[in-house]
């Protein structure tokens, strides 16, 4: 197998084959492509020449380059054009009947040495090797959509898999310009055994009515930083293809968190897959394309909405980082911000970490030196709640512990004005629990911001079974105002986006404790392969261990799901005081400032 890898054939010319047949063509392979649908051909080559098109357009490549790329891609109906192979890339539909077939008459056509990879991304690529008449031989190669774009490749061994295989292979993917990740036979791999999981819960929560789906893709990728939401991501993955790659992993896992949402199964059977057939989770213009159009489950404004409170006033309690941005938040805003702490003098420190905020804006010329003075004067230190007195919003950003915030709202309550809202923003706690410490838990009211509170879009409103509607529509109006896009969920552990991101950090854990990948190689797939802004390892030192300790046992508390009980070894590191960046240490170590 030391013959370099010049000759490559792509069986399956699908958005994935055509994709991966590209990078081999510009990267100066000799392509062969195969399908039995001679319609499906000829889009590959369509595309292809439209791609490389755009390319010259854009200086990418020469105008030669193209015509060379062009006349390396060959198209053929048979699977005997693959006898001169050097690599066949499998990237048939996810069926073991369908691959098995593929295998066995590549078998009877191909040279002994060719390598053979399958692009799945949820069978057993051992059970498809077993088959083969040269087990070693046989590995997975698995590509991420769209493929000319992704850097990830993950290099999947069997226990079968001649060491010589992997190296040609890794070897190539370094000269596509990707990424290769070394991983073993299991399903989903590293991205998809943790992407899909995550995606599978948010089916889930749609289905319970706990959330519109809007409301859940917007919360992903505002509060994350996420490309796609991830019900939008199902319908472009294809419904049909998430179910099947859950129904593998939670044959090997039987965790219920893999356990595939009913809803999958019913859109699946329905024929709604998503984008390919112009409905899934949203409707499309047409299939295959991504334009959404209105449907029956679209929000519309209501006519005669209940009306909000007038709010002229904010008062925000605590004086940290998080206090200090939602303070900054709202005074820019236009509105007169009264910000308390424990003392006057704690309380002016945060008024002056926001000026310091502020001026850094003026710096990135993002606003005058007028406005940040304007800005500043709106915002009045206290160092007592006495000062609520008048405000019409008062809302909360002290320590996550119930007894702390409980005792808070019995204060808001004995000084607030009738008619005042009263908001905390808490991110895991029952906000129904802070509305019982009051006489008035109609009033009552979750607003949570994401840090840092400045930057950051999305505000979850979460409301009890006791808030009055036009508390409701006070909050939304006001959230707004001060341009951040609400989302709305009901009064559960995790809300929105903490109970869909906690249990996909959990499930990284798991894979490091199991020995399955490294830190370093599951923050690489994330990133290169999910589009995330960070790796779940880099996030959690980032959010602090015990932070994300409390919010896994919050949540697996309140669903009692095995699944989501905190992994080991977040308990053992929280146990050892590695907190993460905070303390210098937690997953990685960290230089002390």
């Amino acid at each position: 197998m030391d013959t370099p890898l010049q000759t490559i054939a792509v069986v399956g010319l699908g958005t994935m084959g055509t994709g991966i047949a590209e990078v081999l063509a510009r990267a100066g392979r000799e392509v062969i492509g195969i399908d039995v649908s001679d319609a499906a051909a000829g889009r590959a080559v369509v595309a292809l020449e439209a791609s490389t098109a755009r390319a010259v357009e854009r200086e990418r490549i020469t105008e030669e380059e193209r015509r060379n790329t062009l006349a390396r891609f060959r198209t053929f109906s048979d699977l005997q054009a693959a006898a001169g192979a050097d690599l066949v890339i499998e990237v048939v539909p996810e069926s073991y009947e369908a691959k098995q077939q593929v295998f066995r008459e590549l078998d009877a056509v191909v040279r002994p040495e060719t390598i053979i990879a399958t692009g799945t991304n949820a069978l057993s690529v051992t059970r498809l090797a077993a088959d083969s008449e040269h087990p070693e031989r046989v590995l997975g190669l698995h590509f991420f959509n769209p493929a000319p774009a992704m850097k990830l490749v993950e290099v999947v061994s069997s226990v079968l898999t001649a060491p010589a295989a992997v190296e040609a292979v890794t070897a190539l993917a370094r000269e596509l310009g990707k990424e290769p990740v070394a991983v073993g036979d299991r399903p989903g791999f590293i991205a998809d055994g943790l992407l899909f999981g995550y995606l599978n819960q948010a089916a889930a929560m749609y289905e319970s009515r706990y959330a519109s789906r809007e409301d859940i893709d917007a919360a992903m990728k505002l509060g994350c930083g996420l490309p796609m939401g991830p019900l939008a991501l199902l319908d472009l993955i294809g419904i049909d293809t998430a179910r099947t790659v859950l129904e593998a992993m939670y044959a090997e896992s039987q965790d219920r968190l893999h356990a595939p949402a009913p809803i999958l199964k019913q859109l699946s059977e329905a024929g709604l897959t998503g984008r390919k057939s112009g409905r899934g989770f949203y409707t499309y213009a047409a299939p295959g394309t991504a334009e959404v159009v209105d449907d029956a489950l679209t929000p519309r404004p209501l006519s005669g909405a209940t009306a909000g409170r007038e709010v002229r006033s904010v008062g925000v309690a605590g004086s940290g980082t998080m206090a200090s941005g939602i303070a900054e938040v709202f005074a820019k805003a236009g509105y007169d911000v009264v910000l308390a702490a424990r003392s006057l003098e704690k309380a002016e420190v945060a008024k002056a970490r926001i000026g310091k905020s502020l001026a850094r804006s003026v710096a990135k010329g993002r606003m005058t030196e007028e406005a940040r003075e304007a800005t500043l004067a709106r915002i009045a230190p206290a160092g007592s709640l006495d000062a609520f007195a008048d405000v019409d919003l008062a809302l909360e950003a002290v320590a996550e512990d119930l007894e702390i915030k409980q005792q808070l709202f019995a204060t808001l309550d004995k000084i607030c004005k009738p008619g005042a809202v009263l908001a905390t923003t808490t991110s895991s706690l029952p906000v129904v629990a802070c509305a019982r410490a009051t006489s008035r838990p109609q009033d009552v009211i979750g607003m949570h911001f994401f840090n840092p509170a400045p930057a950051m879009k999305l505000v979850e409103v979460v409301r009890t079974v006791l808030t009055s509607d036009d508390v409701h529509a006070t909050v939304r109006e006001v959230t707004t105002k001060i341009k951040k896009h609400p989302v709305d969920c009901g009064d559960r552990a995790g809300f929105i986006v903490n109970a869909l991101l906690f249990p996909y950090l959990n499930n990284a854990i798991k894979m490091v404790e199991e020995h399955y990948a490294s830190l370093d190689d599951i923050d690489a797939a994330m990133k290169l392969g999910g589009g995330y802004p960070m790796g779940p390892f880099e996030l959690l030192d980032v959010v602090g261990l015990d932070v994300s300790l409390a919010i896994e046992k919050v949540l697996h508390s309140e669903f009692r799901d095995p699944g989501l009980a905190p992994a080991p070894l977040l308990e053992h590191l929280v146990a050892a005081g590695c907190l993460g960046r905070k303390t210098g240490r937690g997953f990685r170590e960290y230089a002390r400032r």
